[in-house]
């Protein structure tokens, strides 16, 4: 997708972003999602294959050519704010991380990041992978990082050789926390939980993207119209 693509689709996407973005519940209330997953088994839910959106294959491999047609870094900051949703929360009691010198969640405090819960085993989640990596190429330069929060649903996911060796196959270059005993799984979504989830979290600290499961056209879009803004607009 090009600059002059994405600002044609930006104000139609935030006009209807109230609908589009998943706000985090409080209490016990269940959060309203974009995508409807089924439960598996215990508290937690892993995107259908059969439901939800499905990824969007011409999303998937927008083109990243930067093509001459008049549209600038002023025209992208001059759009209306993706919504704010409130703190986002931080990462704790890890065990450890990949393909980072990062320590803590703190670490990266001042940028702009993806946060995604995901485990290599899961489908949805690996149909999600090439779209952020596009992201991150194509903003990374920007001030656009991306964590991955590994929360396994299966024994054969907590491995750290395994996840290592699934990052390589699977081309995720960048962070990786072990989230082993789904500790930030569980703060981060209260009521049903959900592989993927996929928050966009700006340099303040504020969650201004939230969706659950794979990325349609519409909810693609979304998400990079959020990271487009933040980025042409200092984080936040």
């Amino acid at each position: 997708m090009n600059r002059g693509q994405l600002i044609a689709i930006l104000i139609g996407v935030f006009a209807f972003a109230g609908l589009a973005l998943t706000a985090i519940a409080g209490g016990d209330d269940e959060p309203t999602t974009v995508a409807a997953a089924p439960a598996s088994s215990g508290d937690d839910a892993a995107q259908d294959s059969g439901g939800g959106d499905t990824a969007d294959d011409g999303a998937a491999q927008a083109d990243d050519t930067d093509a001459d047609n008049g549209t600038s870094d002023e025209d992208v900051a001059a759009l209306p704010a993706p919504e704010n949703l409130g703190p986002a929360g931080t990462l704790t009691d890890l065990d450890g991380w990949l393909q980072t010198d990062a320590t803590q969640f703190e670490d990266f405090d001042g940028q702009v990041r993806i946060v995604q819960f995901w485990t290599f085993g899961c489908i949805n989640c690996k149909n999600t992978l090439d779209q952020i990596g596009f992201l991150y190429d194509t903003y990374g330069p920007d001030g656009l990082e991306v964590i991955g929060v590994h929360t396994p649903e299966f024994d054969f996911e907590k491995d750290p050789d395994a996840i290592a060796e699934a990052a390589v196959n699977l081309n995720v270059t960048w962070p990786i926390a072990l989230d082993t005993r789904k500790t930030n799984f569980r703060s981060w979504q209260e009521g049903r939980r959900f592989w993927p989830r996929t928050y966009v979290v700006d340099a303040n600290g504020d969650i201004r993207f939230d969706h659950i499961g794979e990325f349609g056209g519409s909810s693609y879009d979304e998400l990079e119209a959020t990271i487009a803004y933040l980025t042409a607009n200092g984080g936040a």
